[in-house]
């Protein structure tokens, strides 16, 4: 029976952690495979309680300027300028550098913390779960001083 147990505590664990990539490969790849794509600058001109838009201004002289969206955040408020590669095929961009790099990240620190209970409690394993813990708040931490 403790098998058992174990093996679904587990499954919850792997599936909680799994989410949390997925979540976050949606904007990381963007981020992380940037060679090819298109970069620049984004000055947010205003912002809803989902999304600030702006003129963006490429780095490419050859390419169009345009009006882009990007996901808000705490720092994006108006009149800030910040670098963005922008999806292809959309018109949405996604912070570039360091701080969109752990901000796209965010929703696997999420899962991390959350994984890290069930890790201590469910299969008895605290060690492993306050190292899940230490990762992802340091993720969480280091995201919030990167913006």
């Amino acid at each position: 029976m403790t098998h058992l147990r174990n093996a679904a505590v587990a499954l919850v664990v792997l599936l909680l952690v799994v989410a949390g990539g997925w979540a976050s490969w949606g904007s990381a790849q963007h981020v992380l495979l940037s060679k090819g794509r298109e970069h620049g600058t984004l000055t947010v001109t205003g912002c809803t309680e989902e999304r600030c838009s702006g003129r963006y201004v490429p780095e490419d002289p050859s390419v169009t300027r345009r009006t882009l969206t990007i996901e808000r955040s705490v720092a994006a408020e108006k009149g800030v300028t910040i670098p963005v590669v922008v999806k292809p095929g959309t018109d949405e961009g996604v912070r570039a550098g360091w701080g969109g790099g752990l901000h796209a990240w965010l929703p696997l620190g999420g899962a991390l913390l959350l994984a890290a209970p069930l890790v201590a409690g469910g299969l008895r394993m605290t060690r492993a779960a306050w190292s899940l813990a230490g990762a992802g708040g340091a993720l969480l931490v280091a995201a919030f001083f990167a913006l």
